[in-house]
């Protein structure tokens, strides 16, 4: 048995969450990553993977092996790097996790800029709409653009810059509908919703001026699991929808999208953070790509903070890691 390849496959497996999805990683036939994670199983006598219909999960064993694996693992991947001739570049996958509209509006049009200075690197770019309470977004990532509050993820954290959600509509249906004088009025205005991998839906517009607390539960006819589908009703003249500034700022300033009630300051607006794995915190690369995100959000940010009006850091809010239901539920 060739127990490293092994090892590679079963650290891809349990990141994945499947054998299919180890085997396209490796560009290798899903039998045989199945057939040498299992060999590692059977020389080590312990069951390291649930199998099951829904794919696969960690025994307790395997995740204690897991988190002794990772780490030796990337050592032998940093003395590989440490033998390459001077000067030399080896080709490799940077892997980045990013929300839909972030993606869209922001990181797709510069990473042509980014790989000309790295055009050894392949980016494998995935849609990570939600950071999940059971972390599964961080699979297999190596980079993680997070809009919101990570909670327990065990990754290294690096924040990248403060949003603040916004009330936009198009101007059609402003002209249509006329727009509200304050926050409590958009009970009377349909409102996409959207709703979290957990089943929350996030219907709890919470707002402040000068003390005073504006919260309102809005509704429509519309609940979507992603904020790009909310985007793209509302951007269609089908409702009011309320965004993170910086990933619906080229919107709003083509004239798409327009903003209201901006002298209102959002209570739970979210941050956005570089996740990283401990391991790779001396990784040039994934450190050159994280700066990279800083300086492609920090402009923005300043553009937003001059529309839109200051960004004080927001705690996380009582929904965030709720159960299935409406967040205006959960809150009271």
């Amino acid at each position: 048995m060739d127990k490293l390849r092994a090892l590679h496959y079963f650290v891809a497996a349990a990141e994945e969450g499947s054998f299919s999805a180890a085997a396209r990683r490796f560009d290798v036939s899903v039998p045989a990553v199945t057939k040498l994670v299992s060999a590692l199983e059977r020389e080590l006598g312990v069951k390291l993977l649930d199998r099951s219909t829904q794919g696969l999960s960690l025994t307790a064993r395997g995740a204690q092996y897991l988190e002794n694996c990772t780490p030796l693992l990337a050592q032998l991947s940093d003395a590989d790097r440490a033998l390459a001739a001077p000067g030399a570049r080896r080709a490799r996958t940077l892997v980045v996790g990013a929300p839909p509209l972030l993606s869209r509006a922001l990181l797709v049009p510069a990473l042509g800029e980014w790989h000309e200075r790295h055009p050894h690197v392949h980016i494998d770019l995935r849609t990570v709409d939600f950071l999940t309470v059971k972390d599964t977004a961080t699979r297999g990532v190596d980079v993680l653009v997070a809009l919101g509050w990570p909670g327990s993820v065990d990754l290294v954290q690096r924040p990248l810059a403060q949003s603040r959600l916004i009330i936009c509509a198009s101007p059609a249906y402003w002209r249509r509908h006329g727009m509200p004088g304050r926050p409590a009025e958009l009970v009377n205005h349909i409102c996409p919703l959207v709703r979290t991998p957990e089943g929350t839906v996030l219907d709890l517009w919470r707002h402040t001026r000068d003390g005073v607390v504006d919260e309102v539960a809005v509704g429509g006819w519309l609940t979507c699991a992603s904020r790009d589908d909310v985007l793209q009703a509302v951007l269609l003249g089908h409702g009011v929808g309320r965004f993170a500034d910086l990933s619906v700022w080229s919107f709003v300033r083509d004239g798409l999208l327009q903003a209201v009630l901006v002298d209102w300051e959002s209570s739970d607006s979210p941050p956005f953070s570089a996740l990283i794995r401990p391991e790779s915190k001396r990784d040039a690369v994934v450190q050159d790509f994280v700066n990279f995100l800083t300086d492609l959000l920090r402009p923005v940010e300043a553009m937003c903070s001059e529309a839109f009006g200051s960004r004080p850091s927001a705690v996380r809010p009582r929904w965030y890691a709720s159960r299935p239901g409406r967040a205006s539920k959960a809150h009271r």
